[in-house]
């Protein structure tokens, strides 16, 4: 029998509760933690917050352990946290960019911290819920391939996940669907059998961001101008925290047809607007370059992409531009390819890797 130790994430959800159930099936001496990261707040506050985050998440989580009989610990995460999800996400907004907190949890919190502290205890890997699948292709290196799941696959958000961080990881829910994964709770009576599914970023549970951020920096941000691409004064906005390129709704003009953001120019603060034509970019640059199924992309090489995490994807010419850059151009026009979130490139199944978006371009 495999006694190979494992450390794995529950974020108090069904999934991560029957990974654990899976993993114990499979042999492996697993152990639960919960990752507290919440800074500075209240129990009240903990609760109504719920989600991955909260108190709920930390009595769930230890509810099931126990139901599994696997022993079961809170690990304290919240300076990682703050420095690696909040101050970034802060940070981000700040310079005019739509950052993505989730990605960024995923590789320096759930990964690099949770993988570093559990091996000092003595763990060969750790383990989490994710809708994906860890595999070692025959070069040698170790790639997500997309889930059985479908639409509930997490591989986009996985993405920056280094090659040490992939060999140190199981997922075992990859291999499920969805239902399957109630199913399985349900037989075993787990307590969050019929546990909704969290929706929102797990510290802006109320979704207004710009309020949050707000508060992070003890101040407020001036409205400004929204210009056309000739420079024309359209109107006012609210401040740029409350934008993000590809923004349609709540915009608050009367143009006489639809409008979208632009850019965002923190150095000006003015916030670009055109028409649904405007809009369109038929190419995506970025940096900040995580390879997974191989080592760097030294020709040019057509692919699948993701530019968002509910953007069903399109093809692409990708090819390096720089040591730390790649070039995408899209075989069709698309929306919405806002700096600050990932440009995700697939192989077939497998993700070949990725990259934080710098900007979209017409030609």
């Amino acid at each position: 029998m495999n006694r190979k130790k494992v450390v794995i994430g529950m974020s108090g959800g069904v999934d991560s509760s029957v990974a654990a159930y899976l993993l114990k099936e499979q042999g492996y001496d697993v152990i639960g933690v919960t990752m507290q990261i919440w800074q500075d707040e209240g129990a009240q506050l903990q609760e109504e917050n719920g989600g991955c985050c909260g108190l709920e998440a930390v009595e769930d989580a230890r509810r099931v352990a126990a139901s599994l009989n696997i022993p079961y610990y809170v690990m304290n995460f919240k300076a990682e946290f703050q420095k690696s999800v909040i101050d970034y996400f802060v940070d981000e907004y700040m310079e005019g960019r739509t950052p993505n907190p989730c990605i960024a949890c995923n590789r320096y919190v759930k990964w690099e911290s949770l993988l570093h502290r559990s091996l000092l205890i003595g763990a060969d890997y750790i383990a989490t819920g994710h809708y994906a699948r860890v595999e070692k292709l025959p070069n040698g290196r170790y790639s997500l391939r997309t889930c059985a799941a479908g639409k509930k696959d997490q591989t986009y958000a996985l993405y920056n996940l280094t090659q040490e961080q992939l060999a140190r990881t199981l997922m075992p829910a990859g291999m499920y669907e969805k239902a399957e994964i109630r199913r399985i709770a349900e037989r075993l009576r787990l307590p969050v059998a019929d546990k909704p599914d969290s929706q929102d970023i797990c510290f802006v549970p109320d979704g207004d961001y710009a309020s949050f951020i707000e508060r992070e920096r003890n101040t407020g941000f001036p409205e400004g101008n929204f210009v056309t691409r000739d420079g024309t004064v359209a109107g006012r906005h609210k401040g740029i925290i409350h934008y993000t390129v590809g923004q349609r709704k709540g915009l608050g003009l009367a143009m006489g047809y639809p409008v979208f953001v632009l850019e965002i120019r923190p150095q000006t603060n003015e916030v670009m607007i055109g028409s649904r034509e405007e809009a369109l970019v038929r190419c995506v640059r970025a940096d900040r370059l995580n390879f997974m199924s191989e080592e760097d992309l030294p020709q040019p090489r057509r692919l699948w992409a993701k530019i968002r995490y509910n953007h069903k994807g399109a093809w692409c010419m990708a090819e390096k531009t720089g040591p730390d850059e790649i070039l995408c151009t899209f075989e069709a026009p698309l929306q919405g390819a806002a700096p600050g979130q990932a440009l995700v490139l697939y192989d077939g199944e497998y993700v070949f890797g990725g990259g934080t978006i710098t900007g979209g371009y017409r030609s």
